[in-house]
């Protein structure tokens, strides 16, 4: 007796039925999702133009809440040799230094010896959704590699705007580094968990020794980078620490001790959060003629090309920005499912500039005092916008500068080109401009991590700016004499203690 060769043995009908209706809706499920995910790769593009989300009013699209956000790259290519960004009129750009490893941020150490990290996130730990977009997205762009957890030392000796001496410095205890700072004889590097202090002399060109650790830091998460800068008397240090998430989506939990500007105190050797709210905040500095700190920061995503204006801002101590909850003020996310603290809205800050949606900025540097940049950019601050990944089109990926006036008040005016040409014309990464820090000889240097070079900016000619001088200090009225007490005396002729008819 033979067997039917469409049924497998031990299989009923009834079975084989069922099986194929699991099939069937398997695929119907995967074509769904293949489509959405296919939308969602070409996305919704921008309804306003990019300078329309910059300024210190910049327009607010309504909300486009996104599962999956809008995606869109740019390849990275690199640069060919002999090929350069586009300058701004008037400036000329040349490589100081070039065939580097991922390098982000850079410190210029008061001999000129210039310090850059090469550095890129630790491991990451992201799962479902969001971390498939994530990886996937980071190995579009050139990110995707384990981090080199170098600092290297470019030296110009011989000053022809060119690096003609570099130093690998490494150590064990180095472990994503990123911002750095030079107190003391210490050096001191922010890792994405730990701030970490050097002994280290100026002209050293290794780090050897074991570390002191200043304080931990929470580590890892979608944004690892800690960036450092020093108060001027160099009697604080201030500390950037990024969200673990989005929009907390992972608990408010996870976000203890994120989101926020720390301030670590040398003589008490403590710290405490400066200001919180802030997403992910990158770019420190103080503005030479308010002598307030300012930052730059990277908004929330996942809510369409147009939303939400990434910002330049002072930052105040206490000062909260809304993250999660609210964003630009009084604007609430109702995607959000943690509770709301009472009153946040209350005291909730509007940031002073946006610098476009989605554009990513790092570094922050004001114009000072022996910069050669010329007249056109000395009132302002030069920023680094790396990129967007999920705005349809592209914005960013250029180094701007944004003004100021004599007060240190920013001015309602949009973004000046000053490095442009990173992208090429079929929208290919020949680099990402990702912090800009001056040259003792007061040259502009901008770090391009997927170029692998560090640029150097002046502008021919041009004299050493004059010194900026702080605003006058404000001081408070003298207090009266007297004897501090209050007595109060009837009036007999008020009509308050006269009888009533």
């Amino acid at each position: 007796m033979s067997h039917c060769p469409c049924k497998a043995p031990g299989i009923d009908l009834r079975t084989m039925n069922l099986i194929k209706k699991i099939l069937i809706s398997l695929v119907v499920i995967l074509v769904l999702v293949g489509a959405y995910v296919a939308w969602s790769v070409r996305g919704t593009p921008a309804q306003f133009a990019l300078n329309d989300t910059t300024g210190p009013r910049p327009k607010l699209a309504d909300p486009d809440e996104q599962t999956i956000p809008t995606i869109k790259t740019a390849d990275p290519i690199g640069w060919k040799d002999g090929e350069a960004p586009v300058a701004a009129e008037g400036l000329q750009v040349t490589r100081f230094a070039d065939k580097l490893d991922h390098p982000r941020t850079v410190f210029t150490l008061p001999n000129g010896d210039v310090l850059v990290a090469e550095t890129n996130s630790p491991p990451r730990k992201v799962g479902g959704v969001t971390g498939i977009v994530m990886n996937f997205l980071m190995k579009q762009v050139g990110a995707g590699g384990p981090s080199p957890n170098k600092i290297v030392l470019l030296r110009d000796g011989d000053g022809d705007g060119r690096a003609e001496q570099r130093f690998v410095m490494e150590n064990p205890a180095l472990d994503s580094p990123f911002g750095m700072a030079f107190r003391d004889g210490r050096l001191l590097v922010a890792n994405h968990n730990a701030v970490l202090s050097f002994p280290y002399q100026l002209g050293q060109t290794s780090l050897s020794g074991k570390p002191e650790k200043l304080m931990d830091l929470p580590g890892g998460g979608n944004h690892w980078a800690r960036n450092l800068l020093l108060s001027p008397d160099g009697t604080q240090l201030f500390v950037t620490v990024g969200s673990a998430s989005n929009i907390a989506e992972g608990g408010i939990d996870a976000e203890r001790g994120r989101a926020a500007i720390h301030e670590y105190d040398f003589a008490k050797k403590r710290s405490r959060e400066f200001a919180g709210g802030l997403r992910n905040p990158n770019g420190l500095d103080f503005n030479p003629n308010s002598e307030e700190l300012w930052t730059v920061v990277n908004e929330r995503d996942q809510l369409g090309s147009d939303l939400v204006p990434d910002y330049l801002t002072n930052v105040p101590f206490g000062s909260n920005y809304g993250w999660p909850w609210a964003y630009w003020k009084k604007n609430i996310d109702w995607r959000v499912k943690e509770p709301m603290p009472e009153y946040l809205m209350d005291y909730v800050r509007k940031p002073e500039y946006g610098l476009g949606a989605h554009v990513a900025p790092l570094g922050l540097a004001f114009a000072r005092g022996g910069n050669l940049l010329g007249d056109k950019f000395q009132q302002g601050a030069f920023i680094a916008r790396h990129g967007s990944w999920n705005r349809r089109p592209l914005s960013g990926y250029d180094v701007v500068f944004v003004k100021f006036d004599a007060l240190g008040n920013v001015l309602p005016k949009s973004p000046v080109p000053v490095l442009t040409g990173f992208l090429t014309e079929d929208q290919k990464a020949r680099g990402r401009p990702t912090w800009v820090a001056f040259a003792k000889d007061g040259a502009l240097l901008v770090s391009d991590d997927t170029g692998g070079v560090i640029w150097r900016v002046t502008a021919p000619g041009a004299k050493p700016a004059a010194e900026v001088k702080p605003l006058p200090k404000r001081a408070a009225p003298p207090q009266p004499k007297g004897t501090g007490k209050f007595i109060m005396k009837p009036n007999a002729d008020s009509d308050l203690v006269k009888p009533q008819d």
